[in-house]
């Protein structure tokens, strides 16, 4: 499964990476704005947002983005590796 991971510390970023893709997804972090995001995101198949370290502006390009191409969008407002892992399990149950 395809994830973009929007916010988060940047000092996790790897972190976030090595726990996606040990229960097989690939992933794409920004935990800066980045020029142009919503194209960064693509087909993805779900989008992570930790609410607490993020901005605004990054929330609402990674959400309209998320409605114009009909991908999932799941909230944490933690931002550690535990949350992390029971957004993914809420994804993989999901299906």
């Amino acid at each position: 499964m395809s994830l973009i991971i929007v916010g988060g510390h940047a000092c996790m970023h790897c972190r976030y990476r090595e726990l996606c893709q040990k229960r097989g997804h690939t992933v794409k972090v920004y935990t800066q704005m980045t020029p142009q995001l919503s194209k960064h995101i693509g087909s993805a198949d779900g989008i992570i947002i930790f609410t607490s370290t993020v901005s605004h502006t990054m929330v609402e390009t990674a959400v309209s983005a998320a409605k114009r191409k009909g991908i999932r969008v799941l909230r944490s407002h933690s931002s550690s590796a535990s949350s992390l892992s029971e957004l993914l399990n809420n994804i993989e149950n999901a299906g």
